[in-house]
């Protein structure tokens, strides 16, 4: 049976054997949610700001991009996301509408798991409720931080965070390394910048040996330094 556990491990389903480690895909998988499974292509919108706010996304594969528009059409961009982050949690809490749009930066798969359906899962689960919030805790910090970067950092280190975090740097499973290769003017708009900045800072990136290019972008965690350089 799908998402059922080995005799050997007596572990809630959806937590590791790393302590405090949750593993999204198997508590989802051993929970029994019905399989809505979407696929969007590269700038594609999943949904958008105004939308009945009906249901919580799993990113499977690929990259999302969350943004907000104001009332003259400017457009700020509230987070990146990559495989294993939920989003359009916000239902649970009571919206009745999408606050923001989530876009691909990607080619993605999505499940799409109704609200209705989540609820459920999270009320009949304790255990696997616990360890749900503290993911989405850890996943607003991080949205609160791209806030903070996005408003006080260079453009460079922008850049710089925004590549690791495409790599999945700092993530308990291993680190991709290397990532779909994004266009300039995509790294543009998600960091608040222009083209030429970019292609600037990647060819410096390139000659400090901070990345390369081999079958798409390779990051190499070097680059934190640049994060973390006054």
């Amino acid at each position: 049976m799908e998402g059922a556990m080995s005799p050997s491990n007596k572990k809630p389903n959806g937590i590791s054997g790393k302590k405090g480690a949750f593993n999204a895909q198997e508590f989802l998988d051993s929970a029994g949610i019905a399989r809505n499974v979407k696929h969007f292509k590269r700038a594609e919108v999943m949904y958008s700001q105004g939308d009945a706010a009906d249901s919580v996304l799993y990113l499977q594969e690929g990259g999302v991009k969350l943004s907000v528009v104001n009332e003259v059409g400017k457009e700020a961009i509230v987070g990146i996301l990559g495989p294993g982050d939920f989003f359009g949690e916000g239902c649970l809490a009571g919206q009745p509408v999408r606050m923001g749009i989530a876009s691909a930066i990607t080619p993605c798969t999505v499940l799409v798991i109704e609200k209705s359906e989540m609820f459920k899962v999270l009320h009949e689960q304790h255990e696997l409720s616990d360890r749900f919030i503290t993911f989405m805790l850890a996943r607003n910090i991080r949205i609160e931080e791209d806030l903070v970067d996005q408003l006080f950092n260079s453009s460079e280190k922008r850049l710089a965070r925004t590549l690791l975090l495409l790599a999945r740097y700092g993530k308990e499973d291993k680190p991709h390394a290397v990532i779909p290769s994004l266009s300039q003017e995509t790294l543009a708009e998600m960091i608040g910048t222009t083209r030429s900045r970019v292609n600037f800072f990647m060819n410096k990136f390139r000659k400090l040996g901070f990345i390369k290019y081999n079958g798409g972008l390779q990051i190499n965690t070097s680059l934190l330094s640049v994060v973390l350089h006054d």
